[in-house]
């Protein structure tokens, strides 16, 4: 019956709360209009929120190359930021939350987190390794000297 409803307020753009109300009743429940409007906002607000966190993932998907996995960094930002609003719900109730599951998210989202900043460590490591040795080799066949050589890593790369 929920799923029904949810369609139904969906479809009637969250108006005709009576006419939902007398359905209800003809189906064998009975469920006040000012009760079906409660729950309609709730339900319009969460779908708004839903609507809003996939359009900005959709915009950083379309704004950030992921060439230092920009978007998976921002993408857990954006997750954080939604368990966030959800612990600050103060109508939360919380016989319908699963504290231990949130806690498992929050701490999956940390450790991911940490791994992401540690990779994108990593491989800022590895480019600035691979100019190095793209420099020696240019300083070779330019005719320069070790010293030079390492001037330029180490001024223009801070690689020694």
């Amino acid at each position: 019956m929920k799923e029904w409803l949810d369609r139904a307020l969906a479809e009637n753009g969250f108006a005709g709360y009576q006419l939902l109300a007398d359905e209800l009743k003809a189906r064998g429940y009975d469920i006040s209009k000012s009760a079906i409007h409660r729950y309609g906002q709730k339900f319009e607000e969460r779908l708004s929120n839903l609507k809003l966190a996939s359009e900005q993932a959709r915009a950083i998907v379309d704004a950030a190359p992921d060439d230092e996995n920009t978007m998976n960094d921002a993408l857990m930002r954006l997750v954080q930021e939604r368990l966030f609003g959800v612990l600050q719900d103060i109508e939360i109730d919380p016989s319908k939350i699963n504290i231990g599951s949130l806690a498992k998210s929050i701490a999956e989202l940390g450790r991911a987190s940490v791994t992401q900043k540690k990779w994108m460590a990593e491989a800022r490591q590895q480019e600035r390794d691979r100019a190095a040795e793209l420099v020696d080799e240019m300083a070779t066949a330019q005719g320069m000297t070790e010293d030079q050589a390492r001037f330029w890593r180490e001024k223009v790369l801070g690689v020694r």
